[in-house]
């Protein structure tokens, strides 16, 4: 009996010493919205958002590495009022007919004390790939409570200049320069 339960510590310990395999969570696209900011011809900001949001995330803390993956269904721009949708869905601006989707992967996550902190990756945009850095402003996994299932969740933002997409309808009255703030949620995908 003694050895046995030597053998089970043992096994245990080794367990628990092991590094932590990666997790791959699928997005939540009810609670991962992207919004848009701008200047509007200076007089106020201006926001949008996007409401068809899908892809995985895969995190691994304890080896310091991750991988983001997202698609935007661009038609899915909400700005507040119809024919404004429409505006921003033509090809002065998203034009979705021509380019459906907005991609963002991961190259690197960068941890802090387990804790993503920054992720650079490439966003694919009306026809056009660039490098861009997306800072992780808040993270928290845990219980959630409506479905009781486990569940992580972050506040991530960038900036981007929309030119550099071919994007440059009425710059300068309305800047180049556009944030993006995202709120994610994910669930653990069972394997």
């Amino acid at each position: 009996m003694r050895t046995r339960s030597s053998a089970l510590l043992s096994l245990l310990l080794a367990f628990a010493a092991s590094p932590a395999l990666a997790e791959r969570y699928a997005i939540d696209g009810r609670h991962s919205r992207p919004v848009f900011s701008v200047s509007h011809l200076g007089f106020s900001t201006q926001f949008g958002r996007f409401d068809d949001v899908r892809g995985h995330i895969e995190l691994d803390p304890a080896g310091g590495k991750g991988s983001v993956d997202i698609t935007i269904e661009a038609a899915s721009i909400d700005m507040g009022a119809d024919d404004w949708d429409e505006h921003m869905k033509g090809p002065d601006f998203f034009n979705v007919a021509e380019f459906p989707t907005i991609i963002y992967r991961s190259d690197s996550v960068l941890f802090e004390d387990g804790v993503p902190k920054r992720i650079d990756g490439r966003l694919a945009m009306l026809g056009q790939i660039r490098p861009v850095s997306v800072q992780v402003e808040r993270y928290h996994c845990g219980l959630e409570v409506s479905t009781k299932r486990q569940k992580c969740g972050a506040d991530v933002s960038l900036t981007v200049k929309r030119s550099e997409f071919g994007m440059q309808k009425y710059i300068p009255f309305v800047p180049d320069e556009v944030r993006i703030s995202m709120p994610i949620e994910a669930y653990p995908e069972s394997r």
